[in-house]
């Protein structure tokens, strides 16, 4: 082109600018914050609260869910339904938990077998050391204060009617409070009926009282804690644990004279073994579907409890993470591990019971070290390393406390765990939205930018160039500037929040090192843009005189068709863009948004070319009802050209049998 003047100049300038727009997807980041912000709004409406927007695309490339099991996969709603001691057990029956978590007053007393002096000891020692509450309400229900595990010994001991005693004789003037890695509490209370005697009462994980006590109580005997009286205890916890009981022990022992009533742990050795209860704790009624969604979308659900291993197994088997018989490892198993051999068990092991909040850590590390992107539950002051440490921390928003909600990216106001399959899949969806208009955008500014360069570069085949020196431009700069305006603000939009086009949970998770903007999506790009830019200057070539087809029309009417066939092509692109692998015509009418968008950029297009005025600003020249069916005949193009690209695309597709596990079709 040879610049004789200073339009000429002006105009080769503003050209410059025009495919220097046209090359950069300005629209992106805009676009982006919006689809990241209307995703939070999304999850938050699910009960899911994000707290950075780069999390939301972060859960869609969950590997791995370690979830607490109570309260998270299970409803939180303790019920002691054995009590077992060396005299017998006994069932205890009767109103438990009413929907909204009040419990209804038995009015008499509910059990199934012989009530020995010892079952009731153990309800009033576990009621003594904890720190629950039961309130009653004008309408003679009783609601429920403090932790459910606490509460479950007062509901208990009410349905057996044994609680008025306990408050008469007891006061409580000391406390060793509960710890995660303790997994015990004891309390030192004045005993009225004996001399006002202090007596130590502990209650918690039967194997650790076990370790603490040297004698067992028999009726109203007491005996050394020989290894014989020690198989039949651990006997009673593992028959528990293998109903899904969870099991807690109660433990007690007289202060002797001269003893410190306020020194601590120091106390609580050489206890005197009462009793075990039996407590269950429903699983919540969508959590085995929502395992099972996590399952099929490639996702391990990874179960962390403190609870007994054999309880662990139980409920890990019920709930569908593990297959029945499957193994559960203990915190005292991963601390014998060194770190290579932990990373081997982790791979294969979905069950750890048992465990203190620096095993979480631990789990995380190694997840992490195999690859995994991780998603960890927690609600305690001890889990914010873990949380911090996860790719998604998640905190429960119900029981969780504030130092573990700051560290965690995600809080769940349900605590609920089938709110992290929703979160998990909302993920998946933004970050498939994300793919649509990245595609879109990246197809569409590389079909502009073609247009240009193969326009001046083979001016003389398609018959722009008018003489020896003087090169005439496929597109103006004002054309290029508003296809941009036109295509890369409306439809990109509405792709952000386009609806899925197919199920985002029957793929497995991205990986890790993935790009969202690979070799694939770049060489997609080229190809559409390529087929952009010769359906373009194709129709210019069919208006032109000369060339490889001949026409018989003027510049400005062919330059206005290519121009059409450019806007038309990308607004076509929408509907391909949208899958990388799925027809554009499978359910194409589920995006209202999206079409919406397309009718406006038809109608700004069609005023562009037959409003006088905007003829001028523009460079326009009305076009004839043939030449329309013209423009866009070849316009589509582009969408055919997708459709056989998706279908050479699925042909060389390996699939992945659904027989796979999980871990397997993650790996695959």
């Amino acid at each position: 082109m040879v610049i004789s003047s200073a339009r000429d100049l002006l105009d080769v300038l503003l050209l410059g600018v025009s495919l220097a727009v046209a090359a950069v997807p300005e629209g992106l980041p805009a676009v982006l914050s919006i689809v990241l912000a209307i995703g939070v709004q999304r999850m938050a409406a699910r009960n899911a609260i994000v707290k950075r927007l780069s999390s939301v695309e972060a859960l869609g490339s969950a590997s791995v869910i370690c979830s607490d099991k109570t309260g998270t996969l299970t409803r939180s709603e303790m019920t002691i339904v054995r009590v077992a001691t060396l005299s017998g057990t006994t069932e205890v029956s009767g109103v438990g938990y009413a929907p909204e978590g009040e419990v209804h007053q038995a009015g008499e007393a509910l059990s199934q077998g012989p009530l020995h002096a010892e079952h009731v000891v153990v309800l009033s020692g576990g009621s003594l050391a904890g720190n629950a509450d039961l309130s009653q309400t004008a309408e003679g229900t009783w609601q429920i204060q403090g932790d459910p595990t606490e509460a479950a010994f007062l509901v208990a001991e009410r349905k057996l009617g044994v609680h008025e005693r306990r408050y008469r004789r007891f006061e409580r003037v000391a406390e060793v409070p509960f710890t995660s890695e303790r997994k015990m509490m004891s309390v030192i209370a004045i005993d009225h009926e004996r001399d006002d005697t202090p007596v130590v009462i502990a209650k918690g994980a039967p194997d650790v009282l076990l370790g603490r006590c040297t004698q067992a109580r028999v009726g109203l005997d007491v005996v050394a804690l020989d290894d014989d009286i020690r198989s039949r205890l651990l006997a009673d916890v593992d028959e528990m644990s293998d109903a899904a009981l969870r099991a807690l022990a109660v433990a007690y022992r007289p202060l002797a004279a001269g003893e410190d009533a306020q020194a601590g742990e120091t106390l609580e050795q050489g206890l005197i073994f009462v009793g075990t209860v039996g407590i269950i704790d429903p699983p919540r009624g969508e959590a085995k579907q929502a395992i099972g969604e996590a399952l099929r979308a490639g996702i391990r659900v990874i179960m962390i409890t403190g609870d007994h291993p054999r309880t662990a197994a139980r409920i890990a088997a019920d709930l569908g993470i593990t297959p029945p018989g499957a193994k559960a490892i203990s915190g005292a198993e991963i601390d014998a591990m060194d770190d290579a051999a932990f990373v081997e068990v982790v791979r294969t092991i979905s069950v750890f019971a048992r465990v203190a909040p620096v095993h979480k850590l631990r789990i995380v590390d190694a997840l992490q070290a195999d690859g995994q992107v991780v998603a960890m539950t927690g609600d305690g002051v001890n889990d914010a390393p873990a949380l911090k440490s996860a790719d998604i921390g998640v905190a429960m928003g119900g029981t969780g406390t504030e130092v573990t909600k700051e560290a965690a990216k995600m809080i769940l106001a349900d605590d609920n765990f089938a709110t992290i399959v929703a979160a998990v899949r909302e993920g998946r969806g933004i970050f498939n939205n994300i793919e649509k208009f990245l595609r879109y955008l990246l197809s569409s500014n590389m079909g502009e930018v073609l247009t240009i360069f193969l326009g001046v570069v083979g001016a003389g085949v398609i018959g722009l160039q008018t003489d020896g020196a003087t090169l005439v431009l496929p597109l103006l700069a004002t054309q290029i500037l508003w296809i941009n305006l036109l295509t890369d603000s409306w439809p990109a939009m509405a792709m952000g929040v386009d609806p899925q086009a197919d199920d985002v949970m029957a793929r497995p998770p991205r990986r890790a090192d993935q790009r969202v903007i690979d070799a694939r999506m770049w060489a997609g790009a080229v190809q559409t843009g390529l087929m952009m830019a010769a359906a373009t200057l194709l129709t210019i070539d069919l208006f032109l005189p000369g060339g490889l087809i001949e026409g018989a029309h003027d510049i400005d009417t062919a330059r206005t068709a290519g121009f059409t066939v450019l806007v038309f092509a990308q607004l076509f692109n929408c509907l391909s863009a949208r899958s990388a692998l799925t027809s554009a015509f499978h359910r194409p009418f589920v995006t209202p948004w999206l079409w919406a968008a397309i009718g406006l950029s038809t109608l700004l297009q069609v005023a562009v070319v037959h409003v006088e005025l905007l003829n001028q600003a523009f460079g326009t020249m009305p076009l004839t009802g043939a030449q329309w069916l013209i423009c866009l005949a070849m316009a589509s193009t582009v969408l055919w050209f997708g459709e056989l690209r998706k279908a050479l695309l699925c042909l060389g597709r390996p699939s992945v049998p659904a027989s796979f596990s999980a871990h397997e079709r993650h790996h695959s």
